[in-house]
């Protein structure tokens, strides 16, 4: 299987944009487990990302389905190092590069090293900022550690470039699950203007509109999850939306 970062480059290269789908373990079980299948077999997304800030459910179970049943690539987006499986492509080996917590600069990272490690799983150092999206998110409380306010786009882009600088792969602007307002599109622009590596965008992104808004601004990948838990079927609204940039 080819490399998913050098994938995830070659396409930034050739400005062709990437579409992740977000599943929570905890939320996603049942008949929307069943319907969230279902829609991923006929629209098949770049990424299926599998994580959350508190999981009790088991990762592996639901990883191990969706690589039965689906042709999309399964990546880790771990809260903590307790949500790490050996059966995911890929791992986004997350640094909260927004906060000041050191435990999730590098406290988690110390506890799952050697596991994964040994386990050859392709690992993607990854500079994860919390965003201000307009109500507290999960990650906010779970990390105790603040947001950067929606409007500050130069911290974002200083955060951003030092993260780069000390050697992580990609840049992830996060504005927190079932956000009130995504990332701004001012926020994304200024942030991918002085990174060269690939930035990732995600939550609070609830339409396609939302979705061409994040990738125009310059997002190379787009994640999207919470609102497919109400509607699966949206996936392929999606989907098509992120094709039919890429077409033109």
């Amino acid at each position: 299987m080819k490399n998913i970062y050098n994938h995830i480059l070659e396409n930034k290269k050739e400005n062709r944009k990437l579409l992740a789908v977000l599943l929570d373990p905890d939320q996603c079980r049942g008949s929307l487990l069943a319907s969230t299948i279902a829609a991923l077999k006929s629209n098949v997304p770049d990424f299926i990302f599998v994580g959350g800030s508190h999981i009790l459910s088991s990762t592996d179970s639901l990883i191990e389905l969706l690589k039965e049943e689906t042709k999309a690539r399964v990546v880790l987006f771990p809260g903590n190092a307790s949500q790490f499986s050996t059966h995911a492509d890929a791992l986004l080996y997350l640094s909260l590069f927004s906060g000041r917590n050191a435990e999730f600069l590098i406290g988690q990272h110390i506890t799952s090293a050697i596991a994964i490690k040994k386990s050859e799983i392709e690992v993607i150092p990854t500079g994860y900022l919390l965003i201000d999206g307009g109500k507290p998110s999960s990650v906010e409380y779970i990390s105790n550690s603040r947001p950067i306010p929606h409007d500050k786009n130069e911290i974002a882009l200083s955060t951003s470039v030092a993260a780069e600088l000390l050697g992580m792969k990609l840049i992830y602007l996060e504005a927190g699950s079932g956000a009130n307002h995504p990332v701004s599109s001012e926020m994304i622009e200024t942030v991918n203007s002085g990174l060269s590596i690939p930035l990732i965008v995600g939550g609070g992104i609830k339409t396609v509109e939302q979705l061409k808004t994040a990738y125009n601004a310059g997002a190379d990948m787009v994640v999207v999850g919470n609102v497919f838990e109400s509607n699966p079927s949206l996936i392929a609204d999606f989907v098509q939306c992120k094709n039919e940039l890429n077409q033109e």
